[in-house]
């Protein structure tokens, strides 16, 4: 999200220009092409003027930090390819030319920011182990020779930018996996611990350099951590204040990490990465939605 991810007022045109926002657009409950602009300043948020390109809800998002957002694929009237490009230095839309390599939903994001995106897993009729990569310098679309682990979908994902990225849980036989993608040439490995139960339609950020958090929504309401360092895993003791599935993620590196959204909630919860505490905004999404996604404008990474 991220996956950034994770990387979700009453409706006003957002101000653009600013770095330190998080996006959570599209859902569910009902379906939306609604953006919603959280400013890291002090956690206010306003609604872009400019929303997706079609309604959808259970995309992915990620972000080349400082530079542009992207937001692909998911369920409109049917499954997508399409992937919308948000410029950050005034928040104006623009739709590639070159979609996902096939139509599908319920997958996840993540970046290397400054160099690519990657959208892994999802379904489009069949659960698939696609790992699509978008390089930033063009837009242009790859899809990588070595795709996940097990075919799934559902996932959630995070990356520790310049280092790796990983892709976890989902709805298969890897509901538990974590896979972990190296950037230096995209290779994959699995990490020999994964999520602290099986999970899915949870969501994932990361404070990069530090750890990734994924929130276990699909088994419960807690956050798991994965140190960057050694790959090791704990649990938070302060899971999500709201046990609600399908929300989105986004983080502000190196300060917190926000998790909203999900079933028929508009809650965001705030974690401080100084001390992994728990707050909740007292101004969530503008509207209920499950399904979104999340992503971020953190500056340089």
């Amino acid at each position: 999200m991220v996956i950034r991810p994770v990387d979700h007022g009453i409706f006003a045109s957002s101000v653009g220009g600013d770095t330190g926002a998080g996006y959570f657009g599209g859902g569910g409950n009902p379906k939306t092409d609604t953006i919603d602009k959280f400013a890291f300043s002090d956690d206010s948020r306003t609604t872009l003027g400019t929303g997706l390109s079609s309604v959808r809800y259970e995309l992915a998002a990620f972000a080349n930090s400082g530079t542009a957002g992207y937001f692909g694929g998911g369920n409109s009237a049917s499954y997508v390819t399409t992937v919308d490009k948000y410029a950050f230095s005034d928040d104006s839309r623009t739709t590639l030319g070159t979609g996902l390599s096939s139509s599908r939903r319920a997958h996840a994001g993540m970046a290397n920011s400054g160099t690519a995106g990657y959208v892994g897993g999802g379904t489009d009729g069949s659960d698939v182990d696609t790992v699509d990569k978008v390089a930033f310098s063009d837009d242009s679309r790859t899809t990588l020779g070595t795709g996940l682990s097990v075919a799934r979908r559902s996932t959630a994902a995070f990356a520790n930018s310049g280092t790796a990225g990983y892709v976890m849980g989902g709805q298969s036989l890897g509901a538990d996996t974590v896979d972990k993608f190296a950037f230096s040439d995209d290779s994959r490995t699995t990490l020999g611990t994964g999520l602290s139960v099986e999970s899915s339609s949870h969501a994932g950020m990361a404070d990069s350099g530090t750890a990734g958090y994924v929130g276990r929504i699909g088994s419960g309401s807690d956050v798991d951590k994965f140190a960057f360092s050694d790959d090791s895993r704990t649990t938070l003791s302060a899971g999500l204040s709201v046990y609600r599935n399908g929300p989105g993620a986004m983080a502000n590196s190196g300060t917190a990490g926000y998790i909203g959204g999900g079933g028929s909630s508009d809650v965001v919860d705030k974690w401080a990465f100084s001390d992994d505490g728990r707050t909740t905004l007292s101004t969530g999404l503008s509207s209920e939605r499950q399904g979104g996604a999340g992503m971020a404008n953190s500056g340089d990474l």
